[in-house]
């Protein structure tokens, strides 16, 4: 299963972006979808996440400003992020698992795409 980003970029203070990654491959199902996100320097972190049923949760620091959503048909995920600062740079990673059309589980990574927020 292979996972590809989209949406990265060179942004203000304050400004907006929005991330999407699609997966493809033998998807037999998916089941939680989430992003991470690493800084120079610094290990990589859990953004947020969202479950087949839509539940979602938030590390603290990006609550009330990112929104991640899915489309299980087009089996993308997104994230929507606002109000963003330069502490939120960093290479953003999409994951997700579920199970192969031969019933095996899977659990893959996106490449990365890199959000530079400038002050």
């Amino acid at each position: 299963v292979q996972l590809v980003e989209s949406g990265g970029g060179l942004v203000q203070a304050g400004g907006s972006l929005r991330l999407s990654c699609t997966a493809s491959g033998s998807i037999f199902s998916m089941n939680t979808m989430g992003w991470y996100r690493q800084a120079p320097g610094k290990q990589r972190e859990w953004v947020a996440d969202i479950t087949s049923g839509g539940l979602t949760n938030y590390v603290d620091s990006v609550k009330g400003r990112f929104t991640i959503s899915r489309d299980n048909a087009k089996k993308t995920v997104s994230l929507q992020m606002n109000s963003l600062n330069p502490e939120d740079t960093a290479v953003y990673y999409c994951n997700a698992g579920g199970l192969s059309r031969t019933i095996r589980p899977f659990d893959s990574w996106g490449q990365g795409t890199q959000v530079t927020v400038s002050p």
